[in-house]
């Protein structure tokens, strides 16, 4: 059965989509702990980010160091910040998160925000990249 990410990058699921190639999808998370926390996918569905190939992983990275500079081009904050995690979702994923100190990088606290302020978001991140 597929991931709830590959039905997202497969279109299946909608989703707040800020940049996207033929290899990789980036997209909001529904249960930020910032406002613009961004999930940074490959579209081929792997459980865990280490098992992917090494020109597949790189490839993440650099997808994702990408997206990571227009985030921070378009949250005001003093860093983004890199987490892979890997028990939420059984697809290989890395969180990139806007921070202003180390106790912002907090999973445990979420933010709800509203439909209109998601897509605000995404579309003002995606204008950055």
């Amino acid at each position: 059965m597929p991931s709830v990410f590959s039905l997202i990058a497969a279109g299946e699921i909608p989703c707040y989509k800020v940049a996207e190639d033929e290899r990789f999808l980036a997209f909001l998370d529904i249960n930020p702990i910032a406002e613009g926390h961004t999930l940074v996918i490959p579209k081929h569905e792997v459980s865990y980010l280490f098992d992917l190939d090494d020109e597949e992983y790189v490839g993440l990275e650099l997808f994702a160091k990408k997206v990571a500079r227009g985030l921070q081009r378009a949250v005001p904050c003093v860093r983004i910040a890199e987490a892979v995690i890997g028990l939420e979702v059984p697809h290989a994923h890395i969180h990139l998160v806007p921070i202003n100190s180390e106790g912002d990088l907090n999973f445990s606290k979420k933010l709800t925000l509203t439909p209109e302020r998601m897509s605000e978001l995404a579309a003002r991140i995606a204008e950055n990249i």
